[in-house]
């Protein structure tokens, strides 16, 4: 299992508030990823009656997936409220008037939803924000209505990898959020009794001129580190000397790498959960499971 690190949901949440105002600047990155992950939906037939958009930031994928399915009733939910505002001013006016969108204030551990009132769960990028994955699986098990769908994105432990390994070379401090590996989504998902889950990996790069840029990109974004265990204090002029030193031995061709693993997934509610009860059996092809050989 990689190590997970603990959020500090409240920071995170400020962060996430004060960097509305320029999450689209830098946001590339999360579109791109939300827009693979809207692609998928082309290859699947089924058509919701009510969706929810978990960790909708500031609506990019909320619009889409409000174009993709026009009938359905869609709700938006974040944890920061700036970024609720700004998803509900990228909304067609008319949507808004005849109630066709929601906006909703809430975690994804604790889903302020009924049981089974959606159709079909879409969330990018938010899972790595969360502390405790089966609560989450289990939350989003419980909203799902019979036959419902869950796609989902998150970050992998070999995101930011370098960025990590220079700052271990600074303190012993951490100052990259932990991520999840796929093999525990997926031993998570099992344990939510989700149907047919199936899951893939990618592997993306982003290059930099220097350092700096990048941990100035990750605060604009809101996604700087919250770890309980991270530095309280200002970080200073030697250590950010020193990170800069450390990171260098990563440059190629002129630029500095960022890498990110990208986990993609998605799952079912069974139509009738008595059979898959009874059953106990839920299929994930071996392949996408398999642990990456320890270097």
């Amino acid at each position: 299992m990689s190590e997970i690190l603990i959020v500090d949901k409240r920071q995170a949440r400020l962060a996430f508030e004060k960097a509305a105002p320029t999450y689209d600047q830098v946001a590339f990155l999360q579109r791109e990823i939300g827009q693979r992950l809207l692609e998928r939906l082309e290859f699947i037939r089924y058509t919701p009656k009510q969706m929810l958009d978990v960790g909708a930031g500031t609506g990019y994928c909320t619009l889409k997936l409000h174009r993709h399915f026009p009938k359905a009733k869609l709700f938006a939910l974040d944890m920061a409220h700036n970024m609720l505002t700004l998803t509900r001013k990228r909304m067609p006016y008319w949507s808004r008037w005849r109630r066709r969108c929601g906006f909703i204030v809430g975690d994804a551990e604790a889903l302020p939803l009924a049981d089974a009132s959606v159709d079909m769960i879409f969330s990018n990028l938010t899972l790595q924000w969360c502390n405790d994955l089966p609560r989450v699986f289990a939350e989003f098990k419980r909203v799902l209505a019979p036959g419902g769908m869950l796609l989902f994105t998150t970050f992998g432990p070999d995101t930011l990898r370098e960025l990590r390994a220079s700052w271990s070379q600074v303190d012993g401090y951490s100052h990259v959020n932990g991520f999840f590996d796929m093999h525990d989504i997926g031993d998570a998902l099992l344990r939510a009794q989700f149907a047919e889950p199936v899951m893939d990996v990618e592997r993306l790069t982003i290059t930099y001129q220097d350092s700096m840029t990048l941990m100035r990109d990750l605060k604009h974004l809101g996604a700087h580190n919250v770890t309980q265990h991270r530095n309280r204090g200002l970080t200073g002029r030697r250590r950010l000397q020193q990170l800069q030193q450390a990171y260098e031995v990563y440059r190629r061709d002129g630029v500095l790498p960022a890498s990110y693993e990208v986990i993609y997934g998605h799952a079912w509610v069974a139509q009738a959960q008595a059979v898959l009860a009874a059953t106990n059996t839920v299929s994930i092809p071996v392949a996408s499971l398999q642990r990456a050989p320890r270097r």
